[in-house]
C-alpha cells in the first residue's frame, strides 16, 4: 500500500512540475528592467516644438496638464550622479533641452548620461519655475502656491522607455555664447542644455573657499550657494552648487577654468549646475 502511495506522489510531482514548466515564462533579457517597455513611438514631437507649444505657460510660471497624445525623445545629458542635481534629469534631442522632475534618488543608475529615452507626455504636467521649463506633476507648497514638481517613481515608470544602450561619448556640451548672456531668446531657447563656459575665473576662489559651505559663511538660497565669475554680472550668470553635492566642501579652483554643466535659468539669471567635479577643467595658460 505504501509503495502505491509513493508512486502516486511521484506521479503527482511530475505532473505538477510539467504544468509549472508549461505556464512559466522565462524573463525577456532583451527588455529593459526599468520603465514601460510597452510604449511605442507615436506622435513624437521635438523639444523645440514642445517649448513653442507651451511657451506662454512656461514664461508665466503657470502649469498645464498635457492632454494631447504626444511624446518626446531625448538623450540624458545631466543627472544626480554627485548630488548637485536633485530629483531631476535633463534630456536633449538636438533642438533643445528640458528638465524632467522625478521623486527618486539614484536616477543616474538607470538614466546615465548618454541614455536615450522616450517619454509619453499624456497625463503629465508642464510648466515653468522661474521660467525654467519642467515636466512633472503638481505640487502645492506651504504658502499655497502650486507649480510643477517631482512626479512619483510609479508615475514616471509608466511614462518612459529606455531606447538602446547609453553612449556617453556622444554627449558633447554646446559652447555658451557669453555675448548673449542677457539675450532673452537665447535664454529661452537654451535653458536646460548641457553647455560649457570657457576661460573664466570664480570671483570668490582663494584656494581655501569651498563651493557651497553650510556654516553660514555665505548666503544660501534653497541650500545652494551662488558663485559669481570675474567680469560677469551675478544677476546674469552664476555657478550654483548645493550644500548636499558630493563636492560642496571642495575648494574652488583659483585659476582660469572651463565650466561644463546643465545651464538652467531662474527668471533672467543663468544658473550652471555641475554634474560632477569633473565638469570643471583647469585652463593651461
Amino acid at each position: 500500500m505504501k509503495k502505491i502511495q509513493y508512486i502516486l506522489m511521484a506521479l503527482t510531482c511530475v505532473l505538477l512540475a510539467s504544468c509549472m514548466a508549461d505556464d512559466y515564462s522565462a524573463p525577456n533579457i532583451d527588455e529593459a528592467p526599468f520603465g514601460n517597455n510597452n510604449l511605442q513611438e507615436t506622435n513624437v514631437i521635438t523639444i523645440a516644438q514642445l517649448k513653442a507649444k507651451y511657451a506662454s505657460v512656461i514664461s508665466n510660471n503657470n502649469m498645464k496638464e498635457i492632454t494631447d497624445d504626444i511624446q518626446i525623445k531625448g538623450v540624458v545629458v545631466g543627472n544626480d550622479i554627485e548630488g548637485n542635481i536633485y530629483n531631476e534629469v535633463s534630456i536633449d534631442d538636438g533642438t533643445g533641452a528640458f528638465l524632467i522632475c522625478i521623486a527618486q534618488g539614484g536616477l543616474f543608475g538607470f538614466l546615465p548620461v548618454g541614455q536615450e529615452i522616450l517619454v509619453d507626455l499624456h497625463g503629465l504636467y508642464i510648466g515653468g519655475y522661474g521660467e525654467q521649463g519642467e515636466i512633472g506633476t503638481p505640487y502645492t507648497n506651504a504658502s499655497g502656491s502650486t507649480y510643477v514638481s517631482r512626479m512619483s517613481r510609479g508615475i514616471w515608470n509608466n511614462h518612459f522607455k529606455l531606447l538602446g544602450d547609453p553612449h556617453p561619448e556622444l554627449v558633447v556640451p554646446e559652447e555658451f555664447d557669453i555675448t548673449k548672456v542677457s539675450d532673452s531668446k537665447y535664454l529661452a531657447d537654451n535653458c536646460g542644455k548641457l553647455m560649457v563656459l570657457r576661460h573664466v575665473r570664480l570671483s570668490a576662489a582663494t584656494g581655501e573657499a569651498v563651493f557651497a559651505p553650510s556654516d553660514g559663511s555665505v548666503p544660501l538660497t534653497s541650500n545652494c550657494a551662488n558663485r559669481a565669475f570675474d567680469g560677469i554680472n551675478s544677476n546674469s550668470l552664476v555657478l550654483r552648487t548645493s550644500t548636499y553635492a558630493d563636492f560642496a566642501g571642495n575648494p574652488m579652483p583659483t585659476g582660469y577654468i572651463d565650466v561644463t554643466g546643465v545651464f538652467t535659468r531662474y527668471r533672467n539669471t543663468w544658473q550652471i549646475l555641475l554634474r560632477s567635479l569633473n565638469d570643471i577643467q583647469t585652463v593651461v595658460e
